[in-house]
């Protein structure tokens, strides 16, 4: 039993997972917030070419 306690604590296996998976976390995070930080910008850029289409529409309509 204390041969198996002793193989158990230096065996590293799963500690390259844990890594995997924290830096896995970490990139999952950091791409949820840059959609975040980016996603009011985004909208608001959306808006004002639909806004322009729009208004650019209109007058060429109204002009033929």
């Amino acid at each position: 039993m204390i041969n198996f306690i002793k193989t158990f604590r230096k065996n590293e296996d799963g500690a390259v997972t844990v890594d995997w998976v924290v830096l896995t976390a970490a990139v999952v995070g950091l791409g949820i917030a840059a959609v975040a930080t980016v996603s009011g910008g985004i909208n608001t850029a959306t808006n004002t070419l639909v806004n322009d289409l729009s208004s650019d529409m209109s007058t060429a309509t109204a002009t033929n």
